[in-house]
């Protein structure tokens, strides 16, 4: 295929869209199913390059959750502990041990899952049926794999009445080591963002603390892989191979800190006894749960349960968690690492980082 017309770009009215090589060579890709747009096949390439660097340096399964060109989450194939099962809400998803592609997206998607409502997903191995059966049950506009098994392409082809994107990429694609892109009509020219990012990068240790245990050091990479495909300014928290916090695209970088840190924190929370025992209305699905934890960890849980809205989503009033509790809880937390795209011009940052478990 030389080229795919798009319904549009950006925006609905930024019209002709297509992609195409411009040596005029053939697309790397085969769309399987569906008509994927301009911003999906931004998060498309971005996410399938994440995913092919974890796999490449560390040599294990990854999966990510893309939403409008930056990564909610990235993961390897580590089993969920029952506790991370029960707060992602895949508990019940049959053979997910067995599946590290599985594992990986379970802990990708559920991350920040309210951000990955509607995601791209990309996958750095086959996908698998248990993978096709977790990713059909949520909302994503579309996947990028290297290849499907028969009986996962025919799950993931029943998505969206038959118009779910499915996107198979070349695994041996190697890009131009030159690009291009256009802003007001003018061409900007660079090379490839190629730098590798791998455990030679951490061998000079400045602090006088010079232990970096083996799981840190996958951390870290994994967090920088993560923030090379994320909108600068970005910061992002990985724990256990995943990242839980992303801040991405601001202007100041503590308030990357502090929003991924947040991120970060509900993540942590989540996997507390009091909102996995929370009394869920028994047919409420799992889009509207992650609201009412949101609603129930947010700025003024206290509030919120006395007006009334708890109604909505539980079947008794549930006891708050306070802000203090929530902190304490919180204080308990370490091991966590932390990536940053650029230097930390003042302490405020690693102050921040450091209530959200960081070491």
């Amino acid at each position: 295929m030389k080229e795919f017309e798009l319904k549009y770009g950006c925006n609905p009215n930024q019209k002709p869209a297509r992609i195409f090589m411009s040596n005029g060579g053939d697309l790397p890709i085969e769309i399987l199913s569906g008509r994927p747009g301009y911003i999906n096949f931004l998060d498309a390439f971005n996410s399938w390059q994440l995913v092919k660097e974890i796999k490449d340096i560390l040599g294990e399964t990854c999966a990510t959750s893309f939403k409008h060109v930056s990564p909610t989450s990235a993961a390897i194939g580590r089993i969920l502990p029952d506790t991370l099962k029960k707060a992602c809400f895949v508990d019940d998803i049959k053979g997910l041990d067995d599946s590290p592609l599985a594992c990986a997206y379970a802990r990708a998607r559920g991350t920040d899952r309210m951000s990955s409502f509607g995601d791209w997903i990309a996958l750095s191995d086959e996908c698998d049926a248990t993978t096709a059966r977790l990713i059909r049950r949520e909302v994503s506009d579309g996947v990028i794999a290297p290849s499907y098994s028969d009986e996962a392409l025919e799950i993931l082809k029943k998505k969206k009445n038959g118009n779910y994107n499915i996107v198979k990429i070349d695994p041996s694609y190697v890009p131009d080591p030159v690009e291009r892109k256009q802003v007001f009509g003018v061409t900007f020219e660079q090379g490839r963002n190629n730098f590798r990012i791998d455990r030679d990068l951490l061998a000079n240790i400045v602090t006088k603390n010079k232990e970096l245990p083996e799981t840190a050091v996958k951390d870290l990479i994994i967090s920088l892989i993560i923030l090379k495909y994320t909108q600068s300014n970005s910061v992002c928290y990985v724990a256990d191979g995943q990242g839980i916090g992303v801040g991405a695209g601001q202007q100041s970088r503590i308030h990357c800190t502090r929003l991924a840190g947040g991120k970060a924190d509900f993540w942590h929370l989540r996997q507390s006894e009091q909102v996995l025992s929370l009394p869920f209305i028994e047919k409420l699905g799992r889009a509207e749960r992650d609201n009412a934890i949101d609603v129930y960890l947010g700025d003024f849980p206290e509030d919120v349960l006395d007006d009334g809205q708890w109604q909505k989503f539980f079947t008794r009033k549930p006891e708050a968690f306070t802000k203090s509790e929530q902190r304490k809880y919180l204080s308990t937390i370490t091991g966590v690492a932390l990536g940053s795209d650029a230097f930390f011009p003042f302490g405020d940052n690693i102050e921040r980082a450091r209530r959200s478990g960081v070491t």
